[in-house]
């Protein structure tokens, strides 16, 4: 949080760092049920029920970037980690199959393949890291 958003206001208007307070990220998957399983099973993120199973995940710190494209673009989710090798390593032991690790400059990637036929990108970053901030 950027320092004059702690600062309490005198005014009666709010400011945008004081009412967004998170952010909440969908993930879209032919087998959602598998996933779930997969956050809270293998990745062992904590989680509420919010009725009937439906899983909500409590997420690592995140960040956002914003890349030039030149069509109506798309999004994509990356989880980050200290050591990709180690990581994939963990993961390869329980199962999940990972992609190959490249090396991008910016940082180590590979891939995540959920049980539902999808991938999340992995990376270990090399540049500054802006969830410590």
């Amino acid at each position: 949080m950027r320092a004059d958003c702690q600062s309490v206001e005198k005014s009666s208007r709010r400011t945008v760092c004081s009412v967004i307070t998170g952010a909440h990220v969908i993930v879209y998957s032919r087998d959602a049920e598998a996933d779930r399983a997969f956050l809270r099973d293998v990745l062992e993120y904590p989680h509420v029920d919010v009725g009937g199973g439906w899983l909500i995940f409590k997420l690592p710190p995140a960040e956002v970037a914003v890349h030039p494209t030149e069509d109506a673009g798309s999004h994509e989710l990356y989880l980050m980690c200290d050591d990709v090798n180690a990581t994939v390593e963990q993961l390869s032991a329980k199962g999940v199959t990972c992609g190959p690790v490249s090396d991008e400059g910016w940082g180590l990637l590979t891939s995540i393949q959920l049980p539902g036929g999808g991938d999340l990108g992995l990376y270990e970053p090399r540049h500054p890291k802006a969830n410590v901030l």
